[in-house]
């Protein structure tokens, strides 16, 4: 890639930031079609938020990809949002037109596209998500325009746990899915419900490093070979959750396939171009 005058800036907004792999993946699509763009991530956390915002609009950035801790947070400071995006109550993509910022969600479409990937239809399905915050709800969002019928979402009661409730409303208001929200810390509740369901999913940081010992199941015999596990976190590619529905025989889709898929819609807000998913599923080894 040879930079020149011409070239524009696209930014990824979270904390912590080093261990992500969106800019190899977004600066090598934009070199195989040889446009004038360069994607670079900053360390930006809630409090500095409002101030890369104000820079965002100040260097007439393209827009940028958010991160954790900043989904939510940034719906704030969005001139206007996409559906999908006030569904969820978060965004992961900005996109600048002459200083008017448009919010999206591209992570639900993401992840949700992964699992059809494997053959799964979605249809008339139950999902227990664990998480709440702004992947969860962009999954939930997305899966519930797709068809399931019901999400049993599950969170400790922290900061997020009121802000699961508003989230189940806007969705038991607007589609024909049903959410309900759980508290994490009931395992008995929690065993029953993937019992009950057709897909577990983690959108929580539990298994991302430094927590990657970690799993949000405790107990393996809740696991069971006609379940689907799907993971958001990719480093490390193959976490302790996955590894656990891997030997318990459940069919598993790893963070791999939420980031190659949301990355795919983000690249086409921003350049207005098909990403080259084959060249990039091969170049990164997303296999």
């Amino acid at each position: 890639m040879e930079v020149t005058a011409k070239y524009e800036l696209i930014g990824l907004m979270a904390y912590p930031i080093r261990h992500s792999l969106s800019p190899t993946m977004q600066n090598r699509a934009l070199d195989k079609l040889g446009l004038p763009y360069c994607y670079m991530a900053f360390e930006v956390d809630n409090a500095s938020f409002p101030d890369a915002i104000k820079g965002l609009r100040a260097l007439k950035m393209r827009g940028s990809g958010v991160s954790m801790p900043n989904k939510q947070l940034a719906i704030q400071f969005m001139d206007e949002l996409a559906p999908a995006a006030k569904l969820a109550g978060a965004i992961n993509t900005i996109v600048n037109d002459n200083g008017y910022l448009k919010g999206y969600n591209t992570d639900g479409t993401g992840h949700i596209r992964a699992i059809k990937e494997t053959g799964f239809d979605v249809k008339g399905k139950t999902m227990v998500l664990v998480g709440a915050g702004g992947a969860a709800t962009a999954i939930g969002a997305q899966a519930a325009v797709e068809g399931f019928k019901e999400i049993k979402l599950f969170n400790r009661k922290d900061e997020f746990w009121e802000g699961a409730h508003a989230f189940a409303k806007r969705v038991n208001d607007n589609s024909d899915c049903r959410v309900t929200v759980c508290d994490l810390d009931d395992e008995k509740l929690f065993g029953d419900a993937i019992a009950g369901a057709d897909v577990l999913t983690n959108a929580t940081k539990v298994g991302m490093k430094p927590l990657h010992e970690l799993s949000v199941i405790k107990d393996v015999s809740m696991l069971r070979p006609d379940l689907l596990v799907s993971e958001c976190v990719y480093n490390p590619h193959i976490t302790k959750l996955l590894e656990q529905a891997q030997a318990a025989g459940c069919k598993t889709v790893d963070g791999y396939g939420m980031l190659l898929w949301q990355g795919y819609e983000q690249f086409k807000l921003w350049t207005g171009e098909d990403f080259p998913i084959d060249y990039i599923r091969e170049a990164m080894g997303f296999k």
